[in-house]
């Protein structure tokens, strides 16, 4: 209820915000709907791909559109991994046992799933479950100091099973990843609500452009090789950009979307330091559509927001910048 009155708090400001694009809107729940947990992107890649017409998975598993045959090249990239955890061990109960999944996990994310519904997924699709927490009858009295601060390696993940064989049998078993059960939830006149809103928004604006210049195939310049790309394993050392940049550069401009905090749907413009990295990359610069509560299950953007940065994407990929 506290997480609910202070998202209703954050929407009396916006009152006059313009309703956002329907098209947008959609996408965007759709996205933020859906896991991508790193190391385990591929069913939304797949999704991404259905989308873009002309896209196609490169060997880091990127989703790739290439538009244009000219000699200068730009890439414009939008990641879609997110921390999470995997399945370490079942256990003979049904219970399981978690681990991080490869890349970043705060500290903060693994304390959010105490408790919390969360979704498996398994070799046959999404298996709903729960994070198991401390009983309070048998802890009453030893105080959070005895205890310690909640961490995945005291989790129990309960799908339901009571046996090895009813989990194996639910198509889920070590390695399968898991996250935050997704509920978008949009409130106010353009806000969206969810794990990751901003990230997952900016990639729907650029996933709109994205299909918008395919049907222009002219808006792209004749000197032009643009690549439109959307990124895997971003939080595992961004594997899936240095693959962009080795096989599709050298880039002589790359532009990365994101979400990141700040006022939602403002879109911040900033140099990266990126090329450092992959020198591939050429001069690098981030858009960022700017969230509040970021790193929480409802960290918050601003559809209208987004709207603006699909025209700029537009542009951005016709020449115009």
């Amino acid at each position: 209820m506290a997480a609910l009155a202070l998202l209703l708090s954050a929407s009396a400001g916006r009152a006059a915000a313009q309703a956002p694009d329907p098209a947008l809107a959609g996408l965007a729940v759709r996205l933020a709907a859906m896991t991508a947990v790193t190391g385990y992107e591929q069913r939304m890649i797949d999704s991404l791909i259905a989308l873009v017409p002309g896209a196609a998975r490169d060997r880091a598993g990127n989703a790739v559109v290439v538009l244009g045959a000219g000699s200068r090249r730009r890439l414009v990239a939008c990641p879609v991994s997110e921390p999470g955890f995997i399945v370490g061990g079942v256990r003979p109960d049904g219970w399981m046992t978690l681990r991080r999944a490869p890349g970043r996990v705060s500290p903060l994310a693994e304390r959010q799933i105490e408790g919390q519904r969360v979704t498996v997924f398994g070799r046959r699709g999404a298996v709903p479950g729960v994070i198991g927490v401390r009983s309070i009858h048998l802890t009453r009295g030893r105080g959070a100091a005895a205890e310690g601060a909640f961490t995945v390696d005291s989790a129990y993940l309960d799908i339901g099973a009571s046996s090895r064989a009813e989990v194996a049998g639910a198509g889920v078993g070590v390695l399968s990843p898991l996250a935050l059960a997704r509920r978008p939830q949009r409130y106010g006149p353009d806000l969206l609500a969810a794990p990751m809103a901003a990230r997952r928004t900016a990639c729907a604006a650029l996933v709109l452009a994205a299909r918008r210049a395919v049907a222009e195939r002219g808006m792209v310049p004749p000197d032009e090789r643009v690549v439109i790309a959307f990124m895997v394993e971003q939080e595992l050392g961004g594997r899936g950009l240095g693959t962009l940049a080795n096989a599709n550069g050298p880039f002589e401009e790359t532009l990365v979307v994101d979400g990141a905090p700040g006022g939602p749907g403002a879109v911040v413009r900033a140099p990266d330091s990126l090329a450092a990295r992959w020198p591939g990359l050429g001069a690098v610069t981030r858009w960022s559509l700017g969230a509040r509560y970021a790193g929480t299950p409802v960290e918050t953007t601003s559809l209208g927001g987004a709207d603006s940065l699909r025209s700029a994407l537009a542009a951005w990929i016709g020449g115009r910048r």
